[in-house]
């Protein structure tokens, strides 16, 4: 029996930039999407509020007290309808994991407690086709599935900012695509299970032929 599910909705604590991008993600996620194929509000309109709130808020960098007004009352839209397409998403997953984090939202809690993961480690890194790596981590017991992310290296050898590479069942081939030829990469994965995530793997680097 699948275990309940809650949705992490601490949109009022982020900022408008943590708002939209995660409005982003949750359209993104949500976009001919077959799981969640009926949501109570179009994700063209989520798209607009989104669109809305980013104009208003550029708006408001040289606006006065109404500008800033104008800004809250098209944040405050767009919060409305991550929650009505959250719940919706709760509702609907399943208690499936890994369907909520595809639709783009972030679970808070995972339910009964159960015993936390082993955090997964890198155990290589292989050339795919042009523009391509292929990840191969080592399997963790009872990980419903892994999530792997990467960034460039940059100047001075840090990591710049990480992107999501995606959801993965297989841990011997999660194919990144769209690398950047001649660049180096930083990777670290961690696995989804009924307890939550882990913590980030160490980074391995590997180079894009």
């Amino acid at each position: 029996m699948s275990q309940p599910i809650r949705l992490l909705q601490n949109y009022k604590r982020q900022t408008d930039g943590q708002l939209i991008a995660a409005a982003g993600a949750v359209i993104q996620g949500m976009t001919g999407n077959g799981v969640f194929a009926s949501p109570p509000v179009d994700l063209k309109t989520a798209q607009a509020a989104v669109d809305e709130l980013s104009a208003a808020a550029a708006a408001q960098v040289q606006g006065g007290t109404a500008a800033t007004a104008h800004k809250n009352s098209k944040r405050a839209a767009l919060m409305a309808i991550l929650a009505k397409l959250a719940h919706y998403v709760q509702d609907n997953c399943g208690g499936d994991v890994a369907a909520v984090l595809n639709a783009g939202f972030t679970v808070a809690t995972f339910g009964r407690a159960t015993s936390p993961l082993e955090k997964p480690g890198i155990a290589g890194i292989d050339f795919g086709n042009t523009t391509q790596l292929v990840v191969k981590v080592n399997p963790v017991a009872r990980a419903k599935c892994y999530e792997l992310r990467y960034a460039a290296i940059g100047v001075g050898g840090s990591p710049d900012a990480w992107q999501s590479a995606g959801l993965f069942t297989n841990s011997r081939s999660m194919t990144v695509h769209g690398l950047t030829p001649g660049t180096t990469y930083a990777f670290q994965v961690r696995a989804v299970g009924s307890a939550g995530y882990t913590d980030w793997s160490n980074s391995v680097a590997h180079i894009t032929l």
